[in-house]
This record gives C-alpha cells, structure tokens and sequence, in this order.
C-alpha cells in the first residue's frame, strides 16, 4: 500500500468479525453500532393502489454515527445483505455501496439477465425508513419505454372536481432509492427529466420546484447500445453518474450456485440474520466519511492534472468536467473507509479513477479500448504521487 510523503497516518482498529471476502455461505460481522429494529407490515395504500409507505419502518432512531468504525459497520451491513441476494458480484456490490456513501448515482450496464435489477432492488430491501409519514417510500422502480412521458417520472398535476383545485401528485422519482431500469429505451426527452433530480435534487413541474429526499439515490440500467431500441445518453446525463459500471457474464461456479440455490436466493430478504441500515444512518455513515477521511493536497492536485491530460490528449475529444473532481472526492473517501484507513492513497485513486472517468469523456474514433487510456493517463500522476512530487 502507498502512501503519501510526509503524512503521519494511522490505521483503523479491525472490527472482530468473520471475513466477508469469502464467497461461501456469510454471517454478519459484529458491528460497534447495534443494528436498528424494524418492523415489516402492510404498507398504507392510496386511492390506486399504491403504497404511500416502505415496506421496513420504524419510529425509533438508531445511535447515531459518529465514528469510523460506525460507518464501516454500515458498510459492513449493506454488503453482507447485497452479496446474500446477488452471488458473483462481489466488486460490483462495492462500488454501488462506494456510490451509496458518496452520494453518487450509478449507471448499470450489460446485456438483459445479467442482474442488474436484482442488484438495485436488493440495495433498496436492506434500508429501513425512519421516516415513515414523509409519504417518500424507500425504492421506486421505473420501467423505462418509448411510450413514456417526462411527467410519468417527476408527477404532475392533477385537478380534483370534488375541491375544484389542482393537487400535486409526485410521481416515482420521490423515494430514496430510484431504479431507472433500462433507461436507454425511452427518448432524450424523458430522460432529461432526470437532469434536475440528478444533479440538485429537486423537481420543478407547473413552475414551482419541490425538494427531493437528501438520501435520493438514482441506480440505473442500460443495456449496450448495440441493442436494437436504445438511445445513448446526453453527455450531461452521464457526467451526472459517479460510476458506470459494465456487469459483464459471472463464473460457471457462481451461475451453478444461483440454479442450486434459487429459493434460498429469492428468500434472502427476509432472512433475521442479516440486519438492515436505517436511512438516517446512511446520511450519518456519509458525514462521518467527509469529515473524518484525510484527503492531502497533493492528491487534489493529482486529479486536476488528470482531468488536464485528458482535455489535452488527442485520443480524447472532450475531457473531464470539474463535477467529475468534485464527485470523485467523497467516492475516495468511501473507498479509504472501506479498507479501514482514516486518509485517503494513491492506491484509492487508481482503483477507482477508470470507474470515474471513462463514461465522462469522448474518445477519437479508433479508440477501442477506453479504459486502458484513462488507467494510463492516471499512471503518470500516480507515480509522481506516489513519490511525492505532484505540481
């Protein structure tokens, strides 16, 4: 592991528990803040139907986080129920947790069956709502088609004859957790309803503008381009996603395991063993992550002169954005968390910058393999990182 030149560090105090990176059958490892109970019952329904609440609730608060080991704990929770659900996605689980705790959207690719929507509701069952009477539910997912209309995503309004007013009524973009699946389907028109909520969190329909949930979270799918019926994303959309990850085919041994284990699988959700997060303790998990994670000027000055050689390479027609540096701060503070480090190293930086980087740019016709350009360009300042001597 590198570190910075002339930085005193100290590592975090290993949480007791069992290893979490064994693909074999997991338990939770204990964690230094008690887990928050919930209570599952029949959510309230609307008029149509439609549940006004989360599935998991509750009406008592969590210890507060304040610590590290706290949000490693959260961390630690979040995986064991994400890889009970979805086998042969260990690293994949990581970096949606990564983007969870970062306050990042994350954008989902692969060929249909891959799943990348098991993935997504998963990571919405294993949150609890302590805020039940908002009227803002824990996951909502959108089916993205053709057909679809800029107001079937952000709600609209409605005029109700019995009061002779008109009433906002949201639509499914109000929850924590919005799964846009395959949202390459629908057209540029719909999917720049999602420009605004992604990037300020907030919604403006009939000219006023209404605050989303400060834990909104959008997981979208894609499937290739090369599938017939899809429409690439605006450049602005995809600077708006922290990582776009590609899920490509899991091992034979992983794929055996699913077919032997199906029900179990299906069932892992309500499984006792494995506690869920509240909502409040993500938001904790995140401040704790900004505050207590050392982030030297030096690795500041590292991802401008990336983001520099990117806007000047000839490989690349356009560059990064400042939003990229900015968005990629909190992402290498999670990681530092995740490997139990108070500071945040070079290391951090090279495993994630291809994650980052590469959906943002637009590369020159010929370049077939775009993340190899990223990993190379980030190489270069890596090591003058590493050795200290970053200008």
């Amino acid at each position: 592991m590198r570190t910075l030149p002339g930085i005193k560090v100290e590592e975090l105090p290993v949480i007791k528990g069992e290893d979490m990176s064994s693909d074999a059958e997991r338990t939770v490892p204990q964690d230094p803040v008690p887990a928050a109970k919930a209570r599952a019952r029949e959510p309230e329904i609307d008029d149509d139907g439609e549940p006004l609440q989360s599935k998991y609730v509750t009406d008592t608060k969590a210890p507060p986080i304040t610590d590290l080991d706290g949000a490693f704990g959260v961390f630690n929770r979040m995986r064991a129920r994400l890889r009970a659900a979805v086998r042969g996605r260990d690293d994949v689980i990581d970096l949606v947790i990564t983007a969870v705790l970062a306050d990042g959207h994350v954008l989902l690719e692969d060929f249909p069956g891959s799943g990348k929507t098991t993935l997504a509701k998963a990571l919405g069952d294993c949150i609890i709502d302590d805020q039940p009477d908002d009227n803002i539910v824990t996951i909502r997912r959108i089916q993205f088609t053709p057909d679809l209309l800029p107001a079937d995503v952000t709600g609209t309004t409605v005029f109700d004859p019995n009061t002779n007013r008109f009433f906002f009524r949201p639509g499914p973009i109000f929850a924590h957790i919005v799964l846009a699946d395959e949202i390459n389907r629908t057209s540029p028109k719909v999917q720049s309803a999602l420009l605004e909520a992604m990037a300020e969190k907030q919604v403006t329909v009939d000219n006023r503008t209404r605050q989303l949930d400060e834990l909104f979270l959008v997981i979208a799918t894609q499937n290739p381009l090369d599938v017939a019926g899809t429409f690439p994303l605006p450049n602005a959309q995809l600077d708006r996603f922290l990582f776009k990850i590609r899920m490509t085919h899991i091992a034979p041994q992983f794929e055996y395991e699913i077919l032997k284990n199906f029900r179990q699988l299906k069932a892992a959700a309500d499984r006792p063993d494995l506690p869920r997060v509240t909502r409040t303790e993500i938001l904790d998990a995140r401040r704790v992550c900004n505050e207590g994670i050392f982030v030297d000027d030096k690795v500041h000055q590292a991802l401008v002169n990336v983001a520099s050689r990117t806007r000047h390479d000839e490989r690349i027609l356009q560059g990064a954005s400042t939003r990229a540096l900015v968005l990629a701060l909190p992402a290498l503070q999670a990681r530092a968390m995740q490997q139990k480090r108070n500071y945040v190293t070079p290391d951090d930086v090279d495993f994630l910058c291809d994650k980052i980087f590469t959906h943002r740019l637009e590369f020159a016709p010929g370049v077939d393999q775009p993340e190899r350009v990223v990993k190379e360009l980030c190489a270069q300042e890596l090591e003058r990182l590493a050795r200290g001597s970053v200008a």
